[in-house]
């Protein structure tokens, strides 16, 4: 019982204090999603137009979730997760929205976006079910997953020289 209890405030704490967790759905790769802690769980919005994909995840399915320190960015804890989806309107639905939106960022339609979310999106909570998963031994590291997000050009070599020029001139 101790070790239950001691785990599910681990897990909670965990949680709530990191700014991205990593979930895992059947068959699908790990991902890293935006949360919000709420009522014993993560909860998560998505699936719609500007929102975060959520591939794998439905209402049911069982998922594995990583959470990772805020600051060191390593991890911290892996537990299994149920996936719950809320019906759009209704009161737990309502009150989770609520606490979502205050950790949106950059939401293209602000006070608007719950609207958006009861039309367009999926709203899910990712329950904890079990015990903490062991830490790994070894490296997990995996390459990125394809995106049609591409980095940046190299910096144009003057730069540089532009830039502390820009300072002197100031200091």
């Amino acid at each position: 019982m101790t070790s239950e209890l001691l785990d599910q405030a681990l897990v909670e704490e965990a949680t709530k204090k990191s700014g991205l967790i990593w979930v895992q759905g059947p068959g699908v790769p790990a991902r890293a999603l935006w949360h919000a802690w709420h009522d014993g769980a993560a909860c998560v919005v998505g699936d719609g137009p500007g929102e975060q994909p959520l591939p794998g995840l439905f209402d049911g399915a069982a998922a594995e979730v990583t959470v990772r320190s805020k600051d060191k960015g390593g991890r911290l804890v892996s537990w299994p997760a149920k996936v719950v989806e809320l019906t759009s309107g209704s009161e737990q639905w309502e009150a989770t929205v609520a606490e979502l939106k205050g950790k949106r960022l950059n939401a293209p339609d602000g006070e608007e976006m719950p609207l958006r979310w009861s039309r367009e999106c999926r709203v899910l909570r990712l329950e904890p079910t079990g015990p903490t998963a062991p830490l790994p031994d070894g490296d997990l590291a995996r390459p990125p997953l394809p995106s049609p997000a591409t980095t940046r050009r190299p910096a144009p070599a003057a730069l540089p020289r532009l830039l502390l020029k820009k300072r002197r001139r100031t200091a």
